[in-house]
């Protein structure tokens, strides 16, 4: 074994809670060094972007059939990012105010940001390489220059860069940090997805491509801009047809300038160092290795609001209303299916374990929705010998056990009751020494934005039907890999915990709608 996969090994392991501990941190919240949520280059060209709310944008249910492409326009780019990575609303209370956004984050810190590289559009003679500032919804200008790359792409094709700031999930979470950031950048990557399916385009991550391109191709190399390590995730293409997810981004690297404009703003007054995440960020920065393409999710819907609707009122529950949860066999299996398909076009490795609570006409159980049926006999196998394996009304949902699991999923999540009070519970169970070993560390990041996507999906799907999800980074690992699954090895590990449910609203905090004063 490599060191890269040594080093991710001990980092997973190192960073599981436990009842006997959690994974460290500072222990208090350091309000002096709250990192700035909102990330700006001083000194770059800001082209502001026109608002979205007015446009009309298709219903939900029908975001999965072929729409007609809207041409590449200033306002076609700003409704894609507006509803994909900007604000959807301002919460405050108690004298206090903050941003909600349309992707979701962990602990709502937003270590992701987006660059777009776009052909010559919007009035600009040039290619351009750009950062979007969610907090006045504008665009960066950081780089123009000439090339001939975008010939190569389909008509009106362009990229998009995702990159991390770890530093402003570890402020708060600390070593566990390096996880949550990576699910936020799969949180992203479905919230541009979703956002552009309502124009008709397709987006797709770029697989042949190298952390170290993506820093060059954005800018992230050149490090006397930045005061904080910002590290690059992944590159999409969005089209308006489905794009091959290889590229020669040579022609586009070679004509790149050597500096580019503007500042990155610092975000903090001083860091606290954790030196387990600046190795696991090395390990895992190796080249991906591609791997075999399937077909993306086309789901089948009800019909429901508008598409906008759903992305805007998006939002992350921290109380659920444990009597008004209880949700319909037909809400549960939508939730499912919208998931249960690849929604990245790569093969699935993540599966849902479910505590069911208050479904109708299902007892309240574990059950397990198998999303990929070649790991089917494998998880007989690894699990525990007294699980039922009984097929239910949904292809590829198991009932193992039946049981009152409310008290067990609440433990599990850190002893959070929204685990326990809402329709039910799950956790993200992915396929992982097997997957590392034969892709190399880069694929432990895959993983966890795979269970993001997952999650993002879940959030959009929940609103869509009247319903709440959050996402649960915090979970005592072995607890469920262990005691409730049975594994006595690594083969499997649960990832990412999520509940859905009816959320109770809290009329103490005030919502006023986003970009008033813009």
């Amino acid at each position: 074994m490599n060191k890269e996969l040594q080093t991710v090994f001990h980092y997973h392991e190192t960073t599981k809670h436990s009842q006997k501990r959690y994974a460290k941190s500072l222990g208090y919240m350091d309000w002096a060094t709250q990192p700035d949520p909102f990330r700006i280059y001083k000194g770059a060209k800001n082209i502001a972007l026109p608002l979205s709310f007015d446009n009309p944008t298709p219903p939900y249910s029908l975001l999965d059939e072929d729409l007609p492409a809207a041409p590449l326009l200033k306002e076609s780019i700003s409704q894609l990012l507006q509803f994909s990575m900007g604000i959807a609303a301002w919460k405050s209370s108690g004298g206090s105010s903050w941003a909600v956004r349309c992707n979701a984050s962990s602990g709502n810190l937003h270590p992701t940001e987006s660059y777009l590289i776009l052909p010559p559009v919007m009035g600009n003679d040039k290619c351009t390489v750009s950062h979007y500032a969610p907090k006045n919804h504008a665009l960066e200008v950081l780089a123009a220059f000439e090339t001939d790359f975008f010939n190569t792409l389909e008509d009106e094709s362009f990229l998009i860069a995702l990159s991390s700031i770890a530093w402003r999930e570890a402020w708060k979470y600390g070593e566990r940090a390096f996880r949550y950031v990576q699910l936020d950048a799969g949180h992203a990557w479905q919230a541009f997805v979703v956002s552009a399916k309502m124009l008709g385009w397709k987006v797709t991550r770029v697989d042949n491509v190298s952390d170290e391109q993506i820093a060059k191709i954005v800018g992230l190399d050149q490090e006397n801009r930045f005061f904080e390590d910002e590290k690059p995730d992944m590159l999409l293409i969005v089209s308006k047809e489905e794009p091959s997810p290889s590229l020669d981004l040579t022609p586009l690297i070679k004509a790149l300038p050597q500096t580019y404009e503007g500042i990155a703003n610092k975000l903090s007054p001083s860091m606290y160092e954790w030196e387990i995440i600046d190795a696991v960020e090395q390990a895992t920065s190796l080249m991906q290795i591609p791997q075999a393409e399937t077909k993306k999710c086309k789901v089948i819907r009800e019909p429901s609001r508008e598409s906008k609707e759903v992305v805007l009122n998006r939002r992350s529950i921290h109380v659920m209303d444990k009597e008004k949860s209880k949700i319909s066999k037909e809400q549960f299996h939508t939730l499912l299916k919208s998931v249960d398909c690849s929604l990245d076009g790569k093969e699935n490795a993540a599966h849902l374990a479910i505590f069911v609570h208050r479904v109708e006409e299902y007892a309240q159980g574990f059950y397990l929705h198998v999303r990929n049926q070649k790991d089917l006999q494998e998880f007989k196998k690894e699990f525990h010998e007294t699980f039922l394996w009984r097929k239910t009304d949904f292809e590829n949902l198991y009932l193992l056990e039946i049981a009152d699991f409310t008290k067990a999923s609440k433990t599990i999540s850190c002893n959070q009751d929204i685990a326990s009070d809402g329709a039910f519970s799950l956790g993200m169970i992915c396929r992982y020494s097997k997957e590392l070993l034969a892709y190399n560390a880069h694929r432990y990041k895959e993983l966890y934005w795979e269970c993001g996507m997952i999650g993002q999906q879940l959030y959009l799907e929940a609103t869509s039907l009247g319903l709440s999800g959050t996402g649960i980074g915090c979970f005592l690992d072995d607890l469920m890999n262990v005691n409730v699954l049975g594994l006595k090895n690594n083969i499997y590990q649960s990832m990412y915990h999520f509940t859905v449910g009816v959320g109770y609203v809290d009329s103490r905090i005030q919502t006023t709608p986003p970009y008033q004063k813009i």
